[in-house]
């Protein structure tokens, strides 16, 4: 008869047991499943475009996979033409000139940055880390061993965080800064002078930069998304891009991104995948090849019908009382203020937070938004905008509705 399990061991590590389960796609996964039960549920959690995948992406996957040398193993970083095609999207899309050897095809976005951050830190290294930010990412500091620093943006900033910001919490522990824009999840987008400044600080004070790109495309108005390395040159031996094609190409659930960066740093990450993974899908693979060589036409259909439902969902939010948005120069996400709204009552519950708001919301008119804690600021909702034009419009009306009744 074996001993009984000493009530003091720890069943699941330190390491994994603290990481928290990622808020977006569990609101997405509490919308789905009330949906699937029949409940007239609208979700704005995920991050996810409601187009289907360009065709002639879809029909290169259906030639990979009747063709056998797409069925067996091949190298770990990604198919040598991939490669080469990110490559030369990179230099088109961002004028940003890498080499093949300096890209590694990941499992989407989350597998890049993880890995990166894995690659190029070591136990108690200080990421900065510009507030709200994507749920993901100190998360994936912490299980590379790093420590992150939060540096908090609000609406009165368009959420955009300064120099002197960043440098107020610098520390000698600090070796990264992350960077975002456009952001998820407030849709921030930096100006090139903004950029820039961000850019030389972390040169002159010898940090690392990575920078996420995956909403390149997706910028609206006056605003221009700017590559950081390309703006600043003497950065590129200390940045690390990721990206992939999972938002400009309706592709969220093929699972293809990628890093860019020095050769050594790639290597290193590519030696980790290869333990971890291995190759990405063969299959998604060349459906990503005909995603990054072929033009952005159908990119700018649905970039057009996202700025329809950015304006859209921004006037209907403002005509809240209580709600305060801002309005997102990028990505697909609006990120209203409701502290106008906590601590008054609605059908007879007084939320205090942005959490026990968005539980209210739910339960009393089945519209799922993300509480902005998931993001690091308390106070705030994310409603995705890609969605189709009926449901977003029925789902802020309900709101409307709903927080109308907000009484003192």
């Amino acid at each position: 008869m074996s001993a009984a399990t000493p009530p003091t061991e720890r069943r699941v590590s330190a390491r994994i047991g603290a990481i928290s389960e990622s808020a977006t796609l569990a609101v997405d996964a509490k919308a789905k499943a009330l949906k699937a039960a029949g409940r007239p549920v609208i979700g704005f959690g995920a991050g996810e475009p409601d187009f289907p995948t360009p065709g002639y992406i879809v029909e290169a996957a259906v030639e990979a996979c009747r063709d056998p040398k797409y069925h067996r193993y091949t190298p770990a970083g990604g198919l040598p033409e991939l490669k080469a095609a990110i490559a030369a999207k990179t230099l088109r899309d961002s004028g940003y000139e890498v080499d093949p050897a300096q890209v590694l095809v990941t499992n989407g976005g989350k597998q890049a940055i993880y890995e990166a951050f894995a690659a190029i830190l070591d136990p108690g290294d200080e990421v900065i880390v510009p507030a709200p930010y994507w749920t993901t990412y100190p998360e994936s500091i912490r299980l590379a061993g790093g420590v992150p620093v939060e540096v908090v943006a609000d609406e009165t900033t368009g959420y955009r965080v300064s120099v002197e910001q960043l440098e107020a919490a610098r520390t000698e522990r600090t070796k990264v800064v992350l960077f975002v824009s456009p952001s998820n999840p407030t849709g921030a987008v930096y100006s090139r002078e903004d950029a820039e400044a961000i850019g030389r600080w972390a040169v002159e004070h010898g940090l690392w930069v990575l920078t996420d790109e995956i909403y390149e495309h997706l910028v609206y108005g006056d605003a221009v998304f700017t590559s950081l390395p390309a703006l600043v040159p003497e950065l590129r031996e200390k940045c690390v891009v990721v990206n992939g094609v999972a938002k400009t190409y309706a592709m969220t659930g093929w699972r293809v991104g990628w890093i860019l960066g020095p050769k050594d740093v790639v290597k290193a990450a590519t030696n980790l995948q290869s333990h971890a993974t291995s190759n990405v899908s063969n299959v998604a693979q060349v459906a990503a090849l005909a995603a990054v060589s072929g033009n952005l036409d159908a990119v700018a259909e649905m970039r057009a019908a996202f700025d329809r439902r950015r304006r859209t969902i921004v006037r209907m939010l403002n005509e809240i009382d209580g709600v305060v948005c801002p309005t997102p120069e990028g990505a697909f996400y609006a990120y209203p203020s409701v502290k106008g709204l906590l601590g008054r009552e609605i059908r007879g519950r007084r939320p205090r937070s942005s959490v026990e708001l968005a539980a209210l919301v739910l339960d009393e008119v089945e519209v799922a938004v993300v509480p902005g804690e998931a993001f690091g600021t308390p106070g705030y909702l994310r409603l995705s905008y890609a969605l189709g034009d009926e449901d977003l419009v029925e789902g802020v009306s309900r709101m409307q509705k709903l927080l109308a009744e907000a009484r003192d």
